[in-house]
């Protein structure tokens, strides 16, 4: 990492990477270079078929790691593959070929891959990379069963254009999916595992007429990432949201459209959470009575809109009205244009929050759909619950993210 830089969650962590034979093999190191992204230390290992499609040397120039090809290494003193397997958290084996699949399901330890995998006591995901009629033989289905048996995670695979030229299942998971496993499973001791977190992500769109609706500028992307930061802390996430995303490996999306929908949404989640984050930007108005059909510009030359409040849902929980069942942490989110402090501080009050994340908004700062955000965290502490303020620098906003989430989990006895 960069110096200055905020250090990865995943730092200090390995991940041994078992390349098989197939052409899917040259995604694999698009996959090690994701990982190695992650601050994670990647060392890989091929089988023969493997390097049919793709060098060695491409995954020793991108880890800055010898790669294991041989199971009988001449020059490494020991038992490689029992020391080389014991050395990481988790293993990942992409892709994985047909023929792998039934060797590993057999427990065979006959080439390198198949030896560490064997050998390793750490989690094992595979991700399977084959024709669509290999992939439904009963054979291979079987052997996917007698994986997953075993403990080990199945990563499905993909629909699309296969080696062949056909189109069917059997195409590996993008290596931005299969990173999104690796980083669940290494997360799942994390400080917040066992909690259950609920984000609300997005801005609430208010129906005008069939076509148009009063929305805002936020982009969810501040709410995906405490969302994606909560997984791979531990946390069981659900995440209702108002945008589209790619889905993600342990955390249950929820779709709503308007303020009422996420109401309803959070209203039905909140018994089983620890905690509330709620970064999606609801609208504090809706038309109170929308067109039934399209509203023509030429049939008014003007256009007056009622507008009527919408449910505020921070201020039901802190009233407890109409069975809203508060979590033990409540955690807001304030866009203000000016006297941003002042307004933080008078929201956290006024609804009993225990955090309220503070977001500056104006000509020279536009945070909707940025990569960066500089937050400044407001929470109540102490016996006289006197408010304590943490101006975070500009930061990415899985970053800024995870040092939200520090004070939540502070919060919640983690």
């Amino acid at each position: 990492m960069s110096a200055g830089a905020e250090r990865s969650p995943f730092a200090g962590r390995s991940v041994l990477v078992c390349v098989t034979g197939g052409i899917a093999a040259y995604k694999a190191a698009a996959l090690v270079s994701e990982l190695v992204q992650l601050d994670l230390r990647v060392r890989v290992v091929m089988s023969a078929g493997a390097r049919r499609f793709i060098q060695p040397l491409t995954f020793q120039a991108i880890t800055g790691e010898r790669v294991v090809t041989d199971l009988f290494d001449p020059d490494h003193a020991g038992v490689q593959h029992v020391q080389m397997a014991a050395a990481h958290d988790l293993v990942v084996v992409a892709p994985a070929s047909a023929n792998t699949m039934a060797r590993l399901a057999a427990g065979a330890a006959d080439d390198a891959v198949a030896a560490a995998v064997l050998a390793s006591p750490a989690p094992v995901l595979v991700a399977p990379a084959m024709e669509s009629t290999m992939w439904d033989k009963p054979a291979t289905q079987r052997n996917v069963e007698r994986l997953a048996a075993d403990g080990m995670t199945i990563i499905p695979p993909e629909t699309g254009r296969l080696a062949s030229g056909a189109h069917g299942i059997g195409r590996m998971a993008e290596p931005a999916a299969i990173a999104r496993y690796v980083r669940r499973a290494l997360g799942a001791g994390g400080d917040l595992r066992g909690r259950t977190v609920l984000v609300t992500a997005g801005g609430t769109r208010e129906a005008l007429d069939p076509v148009r609706t009063l929305t805002n500028r936020s982009s969810g992307l501040m709410g995906r990432a405490v969302a994606t930061a909560a997984r791979d802390r531990g946390a069981a996430v659900t995440l209702v949201t108002t945008a589209a995303a790619e889905p993600e490996p342990g955390i249950t999306p929820v779709p709503v459209e308007s303020a009422a929908e996420m109401a309803r949404a959070v209203k039905r989640c909140l018994p089983i959470c620890d905690a509330l984050i709620m970064s999606a930007a609801v609208a504090d108005f809706r038309p109170a009575a929308p067109a039934p059909g399209k509203i023509k510009k030429a049939d008014r030359p003007a256009l007056t809109i009622a507008l009527e409040p919408t449910e505020d849902i921070l201020a039901a929980l802190a009233d407890g009205r109409d069975g809203w069942q508060r979590p033990a942490v409540v955690v807001g989110f304030a866009a203000e244009t000016e006297r941003l402090l002042e307004e933080a501080r008078r929201k956290l009050e006024a609804k009993r929050l225990d955090l309220i994340a503070a977001n500056r908004v104006g000509a020279d700062r536009r945070p909707f759909g940025a990569a960066r955000v500089a937050l400044t965290l407001i929470n109540r502490t102490g016996i006289n619950r006197t408010s304590t303020v943490e101006p975070l620098p500009e930061l990415n906003k899985e970053q800024a993210a995870h040092r939200l989430l520090d004070r939540v989990a502070a919060l919640l006895g983690t």
